[in-house]
């Protein structure tokens, strides 16, 4: 691999890419220099370049023409343009072209400089990128990461990054915004990715059990420990411990984990026998531990040794470019899964996606694509497939209305606390929620239908697939 990069300067002007290529010596980096277009484009066809400085306008191909027709042989290739004829016109189709920058003459060399460095970063990232998301594509359990938004192009960019190295990573964001997977990004594209990453939510294991857990016990180190156990800490030795809901640790557990993260030792529950470990920590939360810190619910100096590098995931509400790319994801997983034929979205179903809020985030999506693909009776998803919670009100309230009386009325908690898997749960309230309405219009379906801010047709065919015999 080159050290330093190649960069091609191509004028007309002699005692311009002379004086360019001399500066640019000076900062250490390779030059190659061209009089012309067609002696620029066969020197990128000979020799890996990084880096096009180019005149605009030159004998035979200009500029903008060896852009194109480099671009179309080296799609990656950076370009930066120089012309004493600056326009708008001419800026904006360079950009549209690909170009990284467009300078005017005379170059102001520091300009120049700051120019190449910020190219050259770019160019980084996107070799990083890709390298992460050739390892993602290795990983189904990595599928649902979508990067469609500049938020999360800048999230993936900062993964890359900090993957390969031996930071702390303190994952930050709502509920359902996909923390684990970032997690496991980061796992895979580290230097332990062949390893175990072992994970430990913080927020399911009861208090009196989370020590143990971690750290492990001896035998008889409390009542019921009949034999010697292994903690999720041991277990990840070589690899990755990923820490999930870090804030919901009891305070009285936190000092043991800084330690850990300090010293890198740790004893099991009942012993005094003192372990070296080599892990990697990963640790996520859906809360804000710096007002935690304030609030004295959890321990500065823990926060500092798990935010050495912080990643904030933003909720799917403020990524909307994601959605639909995310929706037609989860459209493939679940069509292949309950082997059906469904390859989209129609545009209402999407305008409803779009408009919609996620208190959920990327978890609802997924929840909401898999039931209506198992609802659907067509190729693509219909509005009416969609959960009540997506649909838009009618003008007399409906869907949110009903949705506002169920759960007064008690027929969400009822069918959310049954146990019942996803799928089920959804049609459980608009079973419910239908035959309420039925029940108050006296049996008329179109009353219930407007009332419930859906069609006829989607009443009639529930009732039908629920064996109902009514009228």
């Amino acid at each position: 691999m080159r050290s330093k990069a190649t960069i091609l300067i191509v004028d007309d002007e002699e005692s311009q890419r002379q004086a360019i290529a001399g500066f640019l010596m000076k900062l250490g980096y390779e030059t190659i220099v061209s009089s012309d277009g067609g002696s620029a484009f066969k020197a990128i066809e000979s020799t890996p370049v990084d880096i096009v400085i180019s005149d605009m306008r030159m004998p035979g191909l200009s500029g903008l023409e060896l852009l194109m027709k480099a671009r179309a042989m080296v799609p990656d290739i950076t370009f930066i343009l120089m012309t004493a004829y600056g326009s708008v016109n001419g800026a904006v189709e360079a950009m549209r072209q690909g170009a990284s920058n467009y300078l005017t003459k005379p170059i102001n060399l520091d300009e120049l400089e700051l120019s190449i460095a910020k190219a050259l970063e770019n160019r980084r990232l996107v070799a990083e990128n890709r390298r992460l998301k050739e390892i993602l594509s290795g990983h189904a359990e990595l599928d649902g990461i979508v990067s469609a938004s500049t938020q999360m192009e800048e999230v993936l960019n900062l993964v890359a990054r900090v993957a390969p190295t031996m930071a702390t990573i303190l994952i930050q964001g709502e509920s359902g915004t996909g923390k684990e997977r970032i997690a496991r990004a980061i796992h895979y594209g580290s230097g332990r990715a062949d390893r175990p990453m072992v994970v430990v939510n913080c927020a399911a294991i009861p208090e009196t059990l989370l020590e143990s857990e971690l750290f492990g016990h001896e035998r008889g180190a409390f009542t019921g420990a009949t034999i010697a156990r292994k903690g999720k800490i041991e277990a990840a030795n070589g690899g990755t411990l990923f820490i999930d809901e870090v804030g919901d640790m009891p305070h009285s557990l936190q000092p043991k984990l800084l330690r850990f993260l300090q010293e890198g030792t740790i004893e099991r529950l009942g012993s005094a026998r003192t372990q070296k470990l080599d892990i990697r920590i990963i640790a996520a939360t859906h809360r804000d531990l710096r007002q935690m810190v304030s609030d004295g619910k959890f321990r500065e100096d823990l926060f500092y040794r798990l935010n050495v590098i912080g990643i904030a995931i933003p909720p799917l509400r403020e990524r909307k470019d994601d959605l639909i790319p995310l929706a037609e994801h989860f459209i493939k997983l679940y069509s292949e899964r309950n082997s059906k034929k469904v390859f989209g979205l129609t545009r209402q179903a999407k305008d409803a996606l779009l408009k919609y809020q996620y208190p959920g985030n990327v978890r609802e999506l997924e929840n909401a694509v898999e039931a209506a693909v198992v609802l659907t009776r067509g190729e693509a998803i219909d509005l009416d497939d969609l959960p009540l919670a997506f649909r838009p009100a009618s003008a007399s309230g409906g869907a949110g209305t009903a949705l506002l009386y169920a759960a007064r009325s008690g027929a969400t908690r009822a069918a959310i606390d049954d146990g019942q898997a996803l799928p089920d749960r959804l049609e459980a309230i608009e079973k419910k929620m239908i035959f309420e309405s039925l029940r108050r219009a006296g049996g008329n379906k179109s009353q219930a239908a407007r009332e419930l801010g859906i069609s006829e047709k989607n009443i009639r065919d529930r009732l039908k697939k629920w064996g109902y015999k009514g009228e």
